[in-house]
């Protein structure tokens, strides 16, 4: 199999032959160009071309100054630029203008397979880099997400408008719903996708130690800070942070994030100059904000600057529908890291999964379905048998009632059902006891007893 595709571009063919030779011979598929319009026609229907080795005199373009469209039509790409008169100002410009090398015609034919191989390997890793990326990317857009519940594309449609711009975004919703990811489809829906996403859980840091991991500190300012430390939000510079549970905030560091959505500048601890930044913020919080600000403990100013565009989260419950898809996505996930095969859910399983009302969302349906994926052997369904205690319990009080609902299950809907029950086995009679076969799993309790 070919190392990767080289194009050479020269108008003098018994070199251009020699070169695609020597690099054929290297196992290169090597693609020969006679002129620059030639060329460029050929990096367009080619584009993953890795080297393209370009005489600096062609008949139709100086070669230094063709460079920067041909870094514009393969950007990947390496370009070695070749001439028989080199010049030192045309050698300096075609490295600035980011050539790989600038080689004379003839001295180095012998080196040219080892250089075209160094040029190619930056080449191959810039490609895996935009793979990964483009990987990446995908895992975390809109479109990865799983459900087409209503409130849930709802939500999405919002993430897709907001994303374009640079508007602060509060993601509102429960623990478990999603929010980080909402914030990771925001970052990769942006013009920000390719500089960095930095998520800071606000909750998990000790309050002493929020603010200089955010703002950083400078050598000395405080018993420890042996040398400068760059914060969070220098790190997020030209990205996007993401602040969840946002209100776990203190209200110093409140403010000092209003000064930083305001003038995108801040103070690090210890230092006198303020730090420029360049940052799109997204919070997420699982409370109320909106009331804790009416009642000051979180700083109304803030408040108001963070719910520029608000997106609520929706939780499972109002997402019955996408309980299914998302257990038999995360069913075939843990299967396969387990090197098990688990045909699906059984019937019964499904059932139970969606009269649940999943206190912990998405997050706790994960952990409920590797916990069961365990349990579970190979090559066998996922059984009802293998879900936690409480999906059963939730099944037991309407068992054997006639007309039971899934969505009525009230203590005084279960009563009423329970005494509409006896007065048809007693035909009305209050004082003649039931037959106790016909409301097994009732206690009924009568005078004297």
């Amino acid at each position: 199999m070919p190392q990767g595709t080289i194009l050479i571009i020269d108008d003098e063919p018994r070199l251009r032959q020699l070169l695609a030779r020597l690099l054929e011979l290297e196992d290169y598929h090597v693609l020969q160009a006679v002129n620059a319009a030639e060329g460029l026609e050929l990096l367009g229907q080619h584009p993953q071309v890795l080297v393209v080795l370009c005489d600096v005199k062609l008949p139709d373009a100086h070669g230094v100054q063709l460079l920067p469209r041909l870094k514009q039509k393969a950007p990947l790409a390496e370009v070695i630029l070749m001439t028989a008169y080199g010049t030192i100002i045309d050698g300096v410009q075609a490295m600035k203008d980011g050539a790989f090398d600038y080689l004379t015609k003839g001295d180095s034919n012998d080196q040219l397979p080892v250089l075209v191989e160094r040029a190619a390997e930056k080449a191959r890793l810039r490609y895996r880099v935009q793979e990964l990326e483009r990987q990446v990317g995908a895992q975390h857009s809109f479109e990865s997400m799983i459900g087409h519940a209503a409130a849930l594309e709802r939500a999405k449609t919002l993430g897709r408008q907001v994303a374009a711009t640079d508007a602060t975004v509060l993601l509102e919703g429960p623990t478990g719903s999603g929010k980080e990811l909402f914030a990771q489809a925001i970052h990769q829906a942006s013009g920000r996708r390719s500089k960095p996403f930095v998520a800071v859980n606000c909750s998990a840091f000790p309050k002493d130690l929020l603010e200089s991991e955010l703002f950083g500190y400078k050598k000395g300012a405080f018993t420890g800070a042996l040398g400068d430390k760059k914060g969070l939000l220098e790190e997020a510079s030209g990205g996007t942070l993401f602040l969840d549970e946002i209100g776990e905030l203190e209200l110093a560091v409140q403010a000092k994030f209003l000064r930083v959505l305001e003038t995108q500048t801040f103070t690090k601890l210890g230092d006198t100059k303020p730090t420029k930044v360049d940052v799109r913020l997204v919070a997420a919080t699982n409370r109320n904000l909106k009331q804790e600000a009416t009642a000051g403990q979180f700083r109304p100013d803030l408040y108001y600057r963070l719910s520029v565009f608000t997106i609520p989260v929706p939780p499972l419950r109002d997402r019955p529908e996408d309980v299914q898809p998302l257990a038999e996505y995360f069913l075939r996930y843990f299967a396969a890291r387990m090197s098990k095969r688990v045909p699906g859910l059984e019937a019964e399983t499904l059932r139970l999964l969606q009269r649940y009302d999943w206190p912990g969302n998405v997050r706790e349906l994960k952990n409920v379905l590797e916990r069961a994926a365990i349990l579970t052997p190979d090559a066998q369904p996922l059984a009802a048998a293998y879900l936690p205690d409480e999906f059963h319990a939730t099944a037991a009080p309407g068992a054997g009632l006639p007309g039971f609902s899934p969505d009525d299950r009230s203590l005084r809907a279960l009563e009423a059902r329970h005494i509409r029950q006896v007065l048809a086995e007693t035909e009305g009679n209050l004082f003649d006891k039931p037959d106790p076969s016909k409301t097994e799993g009732f206690a009924v309790f009568w005078p004297g007893q």
